[in-house]
C-alpha cells in the first residue's frame, strides 16, 4: 500500500467538499479519484469495507458444500453455502499459515481443506481438524484450542439473490441499508426470481474505472447518442430522474416497450404490479457497485468488480418471474433479451473508456453537472465525498 496522507489532507477534503454544493454550483470528483493506484486502496476502506457491498450471488453456490472464491479490490474471500443451505462468506485464508483455502469454484461437501498442511474447518467456519500438529500422526497440541483459530466470518445479508458484505462490521444493519430501495421496489416479490443459467449471464472487461460505470448507468441524458435503438422506443423525454441522496439514485422509463421476437411473444409478469411499471422500468445504482433494473418481466443485475484503477469487470445477471419463465418455450425469447442487454452495455463501454482516458488531462478535473439532467450522477459523487471526507 502506498502514501495514503494525500487523501487525508486539507487541500484534498477541501477539493471534495466542493463535491457536496448544490448540483449547479458543485465540482465532481477530481481525476486523483479514477487514476491514482493509491486511491483505490482508500477507497477500498472508505467505500467498500467500511459499508456494505455486493460481492457475488446466491446462484453461484446453488448447492450445500458449493463454494466460490470471491475479491473485493484485492481482498480475498470466500462465498460459501453451508450444510443447511445458509449462506456464509469468510476470509478466504487458513488461520494456520495464511494460504488461501480456495482458488476455484468447487463442491466441498461438508469441509473446507488447507491444501498446504490439510487442516480442515466446517462450513461454519470451526476448525475440525489439525493433523500432526503436535508431530507425526499427533493430531492435538497442549495449550492449543482449535474453537480460537476459526475461519473469520464477514458480516452477510442475501436481498434479491445478490450477496452483500460488511467486512469492517461496523456498518448499520443491512435491513437499515437496503430499507430505501425495498421499499421503493416492494411491489416486485424477490421471491419469484429466476435465474436460468447461461442465457442469463454475461461479463464485460471495461478499461475505466469503476466509479465512471456508476456515473453513466445513474443518468438517462446520453440516451439520444449513446443508445440511438434503445432510444428509439423508451426516448429522453420519457425517462425520469430518481435521487436518493444518500443510498441509489438512477433513472426510470414511462415506456419500456421492446419487441424482442417477431412473434411479439411475452414473458411471464410479475404479479400485482400498479399501473406504473406495466410498459415501465426503473434503473438504480445502488451504491457503491450495483446497477439494477426492474421490469414487469424480470429484473437484472450488473455486479461491478473493480480490478485495476483503471479497469472494471460488470458481471450481467438476469432473472426471470417464476418457474414457468425458465421453460424451454421462452428460450427464443430469453436469449434476445440477453443479447438486447449486451447490446446496450456494449454501447457504454466507448464513452467510460473515453472519459478514463480524458482523466489522464491536467485541462480536465472531474467537471460540472447539469442541474436539471445529472442530478442522479451527483447523487453517487456526494455519496462518494461524504464517506471519503
Amino acid at each position: 500500500m502506498g502514501d495514503l496522507s494525500a487523501f487525508t489532507a486539507p487541500a484534498f477534503r477541501n477539493r471534495l467538499t466542493a463535491v457536496l454544493a448544490e448540483t449547479a454550483a458543485a465540482k465532481a470528483l477530481p481525476n486523483a479519484c479514477y487514476t491514482d493506484p493509491d486511491f483505490l486502496a482508500f477507497e477500498r476502506a472508505r467505500l467498500y469495507e467500511a459499508g456494505w457491498a455486493c460481492i457475488g450471488f446466491g446462484k453461484d453456490v446453488a448447492k450445500p458444500g458449493d463454494v466460490l472464491p470471491l475479491s473485493l479490490l484485492g481482498l480475498p474471500l470466500v462465498l460459501v453455502r453451508d450444510t443447511k443451505g445458509e449462506i456464509r462468506v469468510f476470509h478466504n485464508v487458513c488461520s494456520h499459515r495464511g494460504a488461501q483455502l480456495v482458488t476455484e469454484p468447487c463442491h466441498v461437501g461438508a469441509v473446507l481443506r488447507c491444501p498446504y498442511h490439510s487442516w480442515a474447518y466446517d462450513l461454519e467456519g470451526k476448525l475440525k481438524a489439525t493433523p500432526f500438529i503436535g508431530g507425526p500422526n499427533v493430531n492435538r497440541c497442549d495449550g492449543f484450542d482449535k474453537s480460537q483459530h476459526g475461519l473469520r466470518a464477514v458480516r452477510t445479508a442475501v436481498w434479491f439473490d445478490m450477496v452483500f458484505v460488511n467486512v469492517s462490521g461496523q456498518a448499520p444493519d443491512f435491513s437499515a441499508y437496503i430499507a430505501p430501495l425495498a421499499e421503493r421496489w416492494s411491489m416486485f416479490d424477490q421471491s419469484l426470481i429466476r435465474h436460468s443459467g447461461a442465457d442469463s449471464s454475461s461479463t464485460f472487461d471495461v478499461n475505466c474505472n469503476w466509479k465512471l460505470a456508476v456515473e453513466n448507468y445513474c443518468e438517462a441524458y446520453h440516451l439520444p447518442w449513446v443508445h440511438p435503438a434503445l432510444n428509439s422506443y423508451s426516448k429522453l423525454e420519457d425517462h425520469y430522474n430518481i435521487n436518493e441522496w444518500d443510498s441509489f439514485a438512477g433513472q426510470g422509463s414511462r415506456v419500456y416497450r421492446p419487441q424482442l421476437t417477431e412473434s411479439g411473444e411475452e414473458l411471464p409478469n410479475f404479479p400485482g404490479l400498479p399501473s406504473q411499471f406495466r410498459g415501465g422500468a426503473e434503473y438504480a445504482a445502488l451504491f457503491p457497485n450495483v446497477l439494477l433494473g426492474v421490469h414487469q418481466d424480470h429484473f437484472f443485475c450488473v455486479r461491478l468488480e473493480p480490478v485495476g484503477v483503471d479497469r472494471t469487470l460488470e458481471h450481467l445477471e438476469l432473472y426471470y418471474v417464476g418457474d414457468q419463465a425458465l421453460d424451454d418455450t421462452y428460450a427464443q425469447i430469453r436469449s434476445a433479451n440477453l443479447r438486447a442487454w449486451k447490446t446496450v452495455f456494449a454501447e457504454d463501454v466507448g464513452v467510460v473508456e473515453r472519459m478514463q482516458r480524458g482523466r489522464a488531462s491536467p485541462a480536465f478535473d472531474g467537471g460540472v453537472f447539469s442541474p436539471v439532467m445529472d442530478v442522479p450522477t451527483h447523487c453517487f459523487h456526494k455519496w462518494a465525498a461524504q464517506r471519503l471526507m
